[in-house]
């Protein structure tokens, strides 16, 4: 029989040593949920530390990812590939422990957490990810999808917004393979929360549609165990096991206060706490019997073998269904979407249509959801303004046993955080490419998410409509101005202004390729007419030269170069034609991406921007930014916009064809 109090007192003690060894962390709430990661880790999680990337393992976040300590001890304790020493780096530059969970660094994590709340809402995208693909790919006598999604989250998760769109969804998507342990300690940075946190967190869950257990005592792992064993028999609820725990718990002069919460315990009282403890083993060293009782390598091998025996008998059956979900898995494209997508585009250059470009965008996504089952699509309640939905995807809905209909457009409401948090989790489960819609200027609700998928590489697309004064009379709340400048801030994170319909679709081509970053797609809500051009081979290289002088039939060499991205573009065009009028050569230049043009060659860069040709750049939006391609004006906007139609703005704030010839003038006046 393993002894579950020396399996818990080990993680408690790496806690207290790491943290005390790094001079900074949490050590409070890993010594504090201890004995329910002994419940669910020992008794009930399905893994395999030998693949951390098994397709059929159970999913579990650390949402209160400053208690990483607790997953970095399970992972080494349990045999994966994470050494003492990773340990003992535990916060030093390069170690495989970050401050805190990163996925992608440390073998074993699923998710990067720490900014408190998404966590959990990963979880809920994970636990539809897979709820999704079981509808999908089981079939009768062979069920290859069939795993949970567990979370342990705390005080913090539950204050934060978030919590609530994630676990509203989870509850009417009766995601039942969901269970989260909620570490209910009641202590924060700031103390005890019962001052500002008097929630009735059961009855707030149970109002959501959650199955809710507890509270049971979280050191008690044989009833934490039992917890976790009603939950798994939910059929159409997800469940919230209450755990009460102490924070810091052992410590005897820290346990239930903040100052075990985010600073070492300090050498005196880790002394105490090992007497305390009974754990007389110096500091990272652990007893070869608390090793043998936490290994999960040979239960994980039998676990992934018994899959993999089960995943040979469906390919025996279902071949081509097999090798669709592995390639989905591996988050590879079809074959044949390179072709798709210049079909696509080369259509749209064909057809030349005058139409907004969120209306391009959802043009675009006619060809590609056909082509690709991947794709799930979304909106946070503006469905018919964002038009994510095509006639491949329709609306995902779910019948009172809680499956799903097989709809690949997900109706979000009003949540864009939480929106594109689970979009986030859905691509770490991997299976789908997901995308989701709301309005430019709701981008400051989801940008710690974009963020966040930035940070860790996945591909998740977001659809911002209605991008800049040009959506009218909505007014300033609504105009985006600071937007796109802000988001082109995010490292590793792609952001597209197009201009045209050839231009929404290679945006969209490009975004679907780039399998370790976000894509932002920034679309209009006004017609755009569609820009004539030659090819269509640079665009997605960010910028190209989309006119030269030698179009408008002048026959000299240009002497300013007008820069513009999105609607801007038409701008730009007519107002080369008003100077070409005045035997004013200039070349303008389409940027769609320039976070993908400042990744190109500085050759390519050259070539498009010729260094000895003054710069002008037009976009409706902040002029901060632009400064760095050397642009000698900028014709933007530095100040909220107004409530008024359209065409009364664009006059308004200077974007006419007549000030941007005017703006170039003057530049080459003073040249």
């Amino acid at each position: 029989m393993a002894n579950t109090q020396q399996m818990a007192n080990a993680i408690r003690a790496l806690a207290m040593d790491a943290v005390q060894q790094a001079n900074s962390g949490h050590p409070g709430a890993p010594m504090g949920m201890a004995d329910m990661a002994v419940a669910l880790w020992g008794e009930h999680l399905r893994h395999n530390p030998a693949n951390p990337h098994w397709a059929d393992r159970d999913r579990f976040v650390l949402s209160n990812g400053h208690g990483s300590m607790l997953l970095y001890a399970l992972l080494h304790l349990t045999g994966y590939p994470l050494p003492m020493k990773e340990l003992q780096n535990f916060r030093q530059l390069h170690s495989k422990t970050a401050g805190h969970p990163e996925v992608g660094l440390t073998p074993g994590v699923e998710t990067t957490t720490g900014p408190l709340g998404q966590g959990v809402t990963n979880a809920v995208g994970m636990a539809l990810a897979e709820k999704l693909l079981a509808k999908e790919f089981n079939r009768d006598g062979h069920t290859v999808v069939d795993h949970r999604t567990y979370v342990f989250l705390g005080d913090g998760c539950m204050m934060e917004g978030i919590s609530h769109e994630a676990a509203a969804l989870a509850a009417a998507w009766k995601l039942n393979k969901l269970i989260a342990l909620y570490d209910d300690n009641g202590i924060s940075i700031d103390g005890q929360v019962t001052p500002w946190f008097t929630d009735n967190t059961a009855l707030r869950f149970v109002a959501y549609g959650w199955n809710v257990i507890g509270p049971v005592d979280g050191h008690d792992a044989a009833a934490v165990s039992r917890a976790i064993a009603d939950a798994k028999n939910s059929a159409e609820k997800p469940t919230l096991i209450i755990c009460k725990t102490s924070i810091g718990k052992g410590s005897p002069n820290r346990a239930d206060t903040a100052k075990a919460h985010g600073e070492p315990l300090g050498a005196e009282e880790i002394k105490l706490t090992r007497e305390a403890l009974g754990w007389d083993h110096p500091p990272f060293v652990i007893p070869q019997a608390v090793y043998d009782d936490w290994n999960a390598k040979t239960r994980g091998l039998s676990l992934e073998a018994a899959w993999d025996a089960k995943f040979a008998a469906y390919k025996a059956a279902y071949p081509e269904l097999a090798a669709e979900f592995k390639r989905r898995m591996k988050g590879e494209l079809p074959k044949q979407f390179a072709q798709v997508a210049v079909d696509a585009a080369i259509a749209a250059h064909t057809k030349a249509e005058t139409v907004a470009s969120r209306k391009a965008s959802q043009l675009a996504l006619e060809a590609f959801t056909a082509a690709l089952p991947e794709l799930l699509g979304g909106s946070a309640d503006l469905t018919g303004s964002n038009l994510t939905n095509t006639s491949h995807t329709p609306n995902l809905r779910f019948n009172q046993a809680g499956e799903p209909n097989g709809g690949r457009h997900i109706n979000y409401g009003v949540r864009e955080f939480g929106m594109a948090t689970i979009m986030n989790g859905i691509a770490l489960h991997g299976g789908f490419i997901p995308y989701g819609g709301t309005f430019l200027t709701f981008s400051d609700y989801s940008r710690n998410a974009i963020r966040m998928a930035a940070l860790m590489k996945q591909r998740v697309i977001h659809v911002f409509t209605h991008d800049s004064i040009g959506l009218g009379e909505d007014g300033p709340t609504h105009q985006s101005v600071e937007h796109a400048a802000s988001l082109r801030l995010i490292p590793n994170l792609d952001v597209w202004r197009p201009a045209d319909t050839a231009e929404t679709t290679v945006a969209w081509a490009v975004a679907l390729q780039n399998t370790t970053k976000p894509t932002a797609l920034l679309l209009s809500r006004q017609n755009l007419p569609y820009a004539p051009k030659k090819d269509l081979g640079d665009i997605s290289r960010g910028a190209y030269v989309l006119s030269e002088p030698a179009h408008l039939g002048l026959k000299q060499k240009a002497r300013a170069v007008i820069i513009a991205t999105g609607s801007e573009v038409q701008l730009a065009l007519k107002a080369q034609e008003l100077l070409a009028a005045k035997k004013i050569a200039v070349r303008v230049v389409s940027m769609p991406s320039t976070t993908t043009f400042d990744k190109q060659t500085a050759a390519y860069k050259t070539a498009v921007l010729p260094a000895n040709l003054p710069r002008i750049a037009v976009e409706m939006g902040v002029t901060e930014g632009w400064w760095k391609y050397g642009c000698a004006a900028v014709v933007g906007i530095d100040s909220y916009g107004e409530s008024a139609p359209a065409p009364v703005l664009f006059k308004h704030f200077g974007f006419t064809p007549e000030n941007v010839a005017d703006t170039v003038q003057a530049v080459l006046a003073k040249k």
